[in-house]
Parts: structure tokens; C-alpha cells; sequence
């Protein structure tokens, strides 16, 4: 069974992207170092001519993994987001109880997290934590340091 993910319109287009970056370059480049490798005498003692052939499984693997995604992938409608409560796509102001720190999210699918440019999975535990929330909600988030407690104060999308 297929998992639809939701991403936005930029980030469905990097997927893509890759992904034909793969099937044509990555492809061609496979192409020749294994043509490379089969020039260079016995095939059964030749260690280059084996590792080409298994970094070419391991391409056609992950453009396998990527073809899925893409197939499976959804742009998400920002006219249709509901900004009520935190959910994918919305853009979430926090505060942490503990020493009131306040930073802001975009929760975004999870092959589009990015925490330089503060878009973090909805997977993640701090993205399970605030899903569904509204402002003045409390998040209790299960860290490694222990549980944080953030204090949702306002939800937009940007």
C-alpha cells in the first residue's frame, strides 16, 4: 500500500528534478564506468567491473524509491489549509516553556525538512507534537533531553 505524501509546489519540482537527474546523467555515467571496467580484461576477477555493477543496483534502487514518491506525491493547496491548528504546510510560532525561547516552523513532508531554512518534518517529534494544535495549546515533546513544553502562539502559512 502506496503512502500519499503532501508537498508544496517547489518541492515536488526539486523531487522531480532529481529524479531525472538520475535516470539520464546518473544512468549514463553508470553506463561508462561499468563499460570502463568490462574494458579492462577477466570479468570474473575484475573487482572495478563488480563494484560498478553494484553501485548501478543501487542507482536503479533509489530511482526506484524516488519514482514511488513522486507517484505518490500531492502539491498541496495553501487555499485549502485550514490555519485553525497546526498541520503540513502551516507555519507555527512556539515558545518554549522552560526558558522562552521562541522559534517558527513551516511543517513540511518529511523529504522537504530542512532545519537552515526552519522547515521541519512533520515527522519529527517536535512536527507529531504540534500537529493538531491551536494557539495557546501546550506541545509536550518527547526529546532526548526529556520532555519540552512549547506553547503554540500563532499559526499562519508563508
Amino acid at each position: 500500500m502506496s503512502k500519499i505524501n503532501y508537498y508544496t509546489a517547489e518541492g515536488l519540482k526539486k523531487l522531480q528534478d532529481e529524479l531525472n537527474e538520475l535516470k539520464t546523467k546518473g544512468r549514463a555515467d553508470m553506463a561508462r564506468q561499468i563499460a570502463e571496467a568490462r574494458d579492462k580484461g577477466d570479468l570474473s576477477e575484475n573487482a572495478e567491473y563488480d563494484a560498478a555493477k553494484d553501485a548501478q543496483g543501487l542507482l536503479e534502487l533509489k530511482i526506484s524509491k524516488l519514482e514511488e514518491v513522486v507517484s505518490n506525491a500531492r502539491v498541496l493547496d495553501e487555499s485549502t489549509i485550514d490555519t485553525s491548528k497546526v498541520s503540513i504546510m502551516t507555519t507555527v510560532k512556539i515558545k518554549n516553556k522552560k526558558n522562552n525561547a521562541s522559534f517558527k516552523y513551516t511543517l513540511v513532508a518529511e523529504e522537504e525538512s530542512d532545519l537552515k531554512t526552519n522547515k521541519i518534518s512533520v515527522k519529527s517529534p517536535i512536527g507529531k507534537g504540534l500537529l493538531g494544535k491551536k494557539v495557546g495549546d501546550i506541545a509536550t515533546i518527547d526529546a532526548p533531553a526529556g520532555k519540552i513544553e512549547f506553547e503554540v502562539l500563532e499559526i499562519t502559512i508563508e
